[in-house]
C-alpha cells in the first residue's frame, strides 16, 4: 500500500498530495538537516485516536531544538491541532502520521540560521511495518556489523532525519541476509537497539532493557515499560551484552511503526521455543487493548481526532 493521501499539511496549509513539494536544493535532502516523527492513529469505537500525540509533538520539538532550530515558528498546541486537521481532511479512522521539521534555505548550506524551518505533516494507511505475520510469528534478526551512533558524534536522542543514514546500513545490510531485522551495538560493544526499534529481553520472568544512554528513549519503549509494571513484571534498565540475547527466554522489539512484535531467532539461534513467549504475548495484548481504547490506560494516552 502507497503513502498517497488526499492532503498534506504544510506551513498551516492543507495542500494537495500531489503539489506538498520541496525544492531540489532543499538543505534537508543534501545534508539531512531535519527532524521528524512517528506517530500512530487508531480505530476506536469513539472514533479515531492518536496515541500519545502530545509526547510525540513534544519529542518532534525536542529533536529540533536539539539539532540547532532556533525557531519552528508553530507551538505543542498548534502542531496537535494540524495533526487533527490533516487525518480529519483526508478522512482516515486509521493510519500513520508523519510529521517533519525540515531546513530551507536559498541554496544548501550546512548553518541553520542560514534558512528557516518549514513543517510539513503527512498521513497514510499503514497496517504493518515488518509484515503481517509478525505480530504473529515474531521475526528473525541478526547483529549487525554496523554500529549505532556514539553518543558524542550523532545526536541520539533527536530523530534527526540524517541520523537513519546509520540505520539504514545495517538495516539493508540484515535483509540481503536473509533476515527482518538489526540490532546494533554501541560504540563500547554493548546492546543498544534495532534500527527503529527498541529491544527488550525477558529471562527468569524478569524483563530487561538497554540503558538509555545511547538508545532513542522511544514512547513506546516508555508505554511498555508501564505496562509492564502494572502487570506486575520486575523491569530493568542494565548494560547487556550480545550473548545475553542468545540465552534469552524471550526477546521483543517496540517501536510505533513495528507495536511489540517476538524475536523469535538472533544470528541462526533460536529464541527460547522459537515463538512468541508469554510474556511478551501479555505485553502485546496490553497494547493493542491500551490503543484499541479498551484499557485503564487508554483516557491517559489517546487523544481522539473529532473531539
Amino acid at each position: 500500500m502507497g503513502f498517497e493521501s488526499d492532503y498534506i499539511w504544510m506551513d498551516g496549509e492543507l495542500v494537495a498530495y500531489k503539489d506538498a513539494t520541496v525544492p531540489f536544493l532543499s538543505s534537508a535532502l543534501h545534508y539531512g538537516l531535519g527532524v521528524f516523527e512517528g506517530i500512530r492513529c487508531y480505530a476506536t469505537e469513539q472514533g479515531p485516536a492518536i496515541f500519545r500525540l502530545r509526547d510525540h509533538m513534544q519529542r518532534l520539538l525536542n529533536s529540533a531544538h536539539i539539532l540547532g532550530f532556533k525557531e519552528v515558528g508553530y507551538n505543542l498546541d498548534q502542531l496537535c491541532d494540524a495533526v487533527k486537521q490533516t487525518i480529519k481532511a483526508n478522512k482516515m479512522d486509521r493510519c500513520y502520521i508523519r510529521p517533519l521539521i525540515h531546513h530551507v534555505a536559498d541554496t544548501p548550506n550546512l548553518n541553520l540560521d542560514n534558512g528557516e524551518a518549514h513543517i510539513g505533516i503527512a498521513v497514510w494507511r499503514w497496517d504493518s511495518y515488518l509484515g503481517a505475520e509478525a505480530q504473529q510469528n515474531g521475526i528473525r534478526v541478526n547483529v549487525s556489523s554496523f554500529t549505532r551512533h556514539h553518543p558524542n558524534v550523532m545526536m541520539t536522542k533527536s530523530k534527526m532525519t540524517g541520523n537513519y543514514s546509520n540505520s539504514v546500513l545495517a538495516k539493508t545490510e540484515s535483509v540481503r541476509l536473509g533476515f527482518d531485522e538489526a540490532i546494533m551495538l554501541d560504540p563500547q560493544g554493548y546492546v543498544s537497539e534495532c534500527t527503529s526499534e527498541n529491544l527488550f529481553i525477558v529471562r527468569g520472568g524478569r524483563i530487561q532493557t538497554p540503558l538509555s544512554s545511547t538508545v532513542l528513549e522511544g514512547i513506546t519503549r516508555d508505554t511498555l515499560i508501564v505496562l509492564a509494571n502494572d502487570l506486575g513484571y520486575s523491569m530493568e534498565e542494565k548494560v547487556m551484552v550480545r550473548d545475553q540475547l542468545y540465552i534469552a527466554d524471550e526477546i521483543f522489539v517496540t517501536g510505533t511503526a513495528a507495536e511489540v512484535v517476538a524475536v523469535t531467532e538472533v544470528d541462526f539461534r533460536k529464541i527460547g521455543s522459537g515463538q512468541m513467549g508469554a510474556v511478551t504475548h501479555a505485553l502485546q495484548q496490553a497494547f493493542q487493548s491500551v490503543v484499541t481504547g479498551s484499557h485503564a490506560r487508554s483516557s491517559e494516552w489517546l487523544e481522539y481526532v473529532n473531539v
